[in-house]
């Protein structure tokens, strides 16, 4: 966790519960946190779930890793204390959509368990869903769509997940999505059906 340096500084509350925000979107927020290798499916699964929720009138928003890192965390790299920064910044801003209500899908590869577990503590139980979307490194590599892979078994890329640097798997996900042998659609599906079923897409 990172260390509170600024001083003088006092936490304020809120005078709009935030159960007086899902009562008006009508349903939960929550973080849901799509975590697997590079080219295992994550950003397109998020953001089928994205769109099938907005279909469905829900209040909801993608943060993307790519695009957080063209962004808010530009100036963070890939050693192992960027990606842990990468993680911390993105479960503080998490937070804040959570606590207006909003359904947030989040797609980032996280490869480490202690920085996913250090975002799943900063918000209230049953708040942070985990969804590990799985791939062997040998489909990832198939798809490669972005061309990484080839990078870095060419040592282009150093520090690449599931190739030269570790992917922790997720010891007690929410939800595991087999990217192996389903498609995307099928993929999306089980996320909203787990949404439904657990009382999320209702206030």
């Amino acid at each position: 966790m990172a260390q509170q340096v600024a001083t003088n500084v006092t936490w304020h509350e809120h005078k709009v519960s935030k159960a007086d925000r899902a009562k008006k979107n009508g349903h939960k927020g929550a973080l849901l946190w799509f975590t697997g290798l590079s080219g295992a499916g994550k950003s397109t699964v998020a953001n089928t779930v994205d769109h099938l929720l907005n279909e469905m009138g829900k209040h909801t928003m993608v943060l993307d890793g790519d695009n957080i890192r063209m962004g808010l965390n530009k100036n963070l790299g890939f050693s192992p204390e960027d990606r842990s920064e990468n993680i911390r910044r993105i479960g503080e801003v998490g937070k804040l959509f959570v606590e207006a209500g909003v359904i947030t899908t989040t797609a980032f590869i996280s490869p480490y368990r202690a920085d996913r577990d250090m975002v799943r503590s900063i918000l209230a139980p049953g708040e942070f869903v985990e969804i590990y979307t799985k791939a062997s490194v040998d489909t990832c590599e198939k798809r490669d769509p972005k061309g990484l892979y080839k990078k870095a078994r060419a040592g282009e890329i150093k520090e690449f997940t599931g190739i030269s640097a570790p992917y922790e798997e997720p010891e007690k996900p929410e939800l595991v999505l087999d990217s192996d042998s389903k498609g995307i659609d099928e993929l999306a599906q089980e996320v909203v059906a787990y949404l439904k079923n657990n009382g999320y897409l209702e206030a």
